[in-house]
């Protein structure tokens, strides 16, 4: 099979750089293109010598048009550019790794209709270790019933823009899922003053944000006599960038469709 000729978009940022960075180490994987919004300082840049290795001969370019041919967009930027990229994919016949996070509901009905024709991941975490854990989430939830109250626990740097984190509300889905009932019924996203006390079968969520905190993310399951947890710390960006690489090696061989890590790790029951 011919390498995975892949364009990383937002190729300047954190995510990035570190897609980059995968994919020149990653078997079977080429950078096609990069780019960056207009006007970014980062445009004309090599993109493999702005992540700190080395030259790749791609510039970062702020017109996706100008990239050369290829199999997959992974996209780690924002909603509405993201929807801007979907349409690109979509007419140049590419699939696409999503790793945004944040969408509203209108637009995530318009990125499902864009891609309707298109092989697509979209994950809110590309991390295995977490894709593991919503797994054993859900099994938790199925086992442990609405008998011990569930909270979610998540912390990450202070420029993240939305919150509860993508990953803590698939934590939510998934604890949903395993106690067959809707995460929009169950969730509690904030408490303050005179609460009153917890509802039984609620989900409750916290977020903390500050310093450079990568990502950390608790499910936690409490009862009188004990609690039980399941934890994910994720100590590098890069486990996300390796994750997201995978799962457009996976995407190759796939007919259009919505799938996310489970699918890729071969998760589902």
């Amino acid at each position: 099979m011919a390498d995975m000729r892949v364009i990383v978009v937002g190729a300047s940022g954190r995510m990035g750089r570190m897609l980059v960075s995968a994919i020149s180490d990653a078997k079977g994987a080429v950078l096609a293109g990069a780019t960056e919004r207009t006007g970014s300082a980062f445009v004309g840049r090599d993109a493999g010598e702005l992540a700190g290795i080395e030259t790749l001969g791609v510039n970062i370019v702020d017109d996706i048009n100008s990239c050369s041919e290829a199999d997959v967009i992974i996209d780690f930027t924002a909603p509405a550019a993201t929807l801007s990229h979907a349409a690109f994919a979509a007419s140049h016949d590419m699939g696409m790794v999503i790793g945004t996070t944040g969408f509203e509901a209108a637009q995530m009905d318009e990125l499902r209709d864009i891609l309707s024709g298109s092989p697509v991941v979209m994950a809110a975490n590309y991390s295995v270790g977490v894709n593991l854990a919503l797994s054993l989430i859900e099994r938790a939830a199925e086992v442990l019933g609405d008998d011990y109250d569930a909270e979610i626990f998540e912390a990450h740097h202070r420029h993240k823009v939305d919150a509860p984190s993508g990953t803590a509300l698939a934590m939510g889905r998934a604890l949903a899922v395993g106690r067959c009932v809707s995460l929009d019924d169950t969730a509690v996203y904030s408490r303050e003053g005179i609460t009153g006390a917890r509802k039984p079968g609620s989900i409750g969520f916290s977020v903390v944000r500050g310093g450079n905190i990568v990502g950390e993310h608790q499910a936690m399951f409490i009862a009188d006599e004990e609690r039980i947890e399941i934890n994910h710390v994720a100590s590098d960006r890069m486990v996300f960038a390796k994750g997201a690489v995978r799962a457009g090696s996976w995407l190759m061989a796939k007919d259009a469709g919505w799938y996310d890590m489970q699918d890729v790790l071969n998760l589902r029951d």
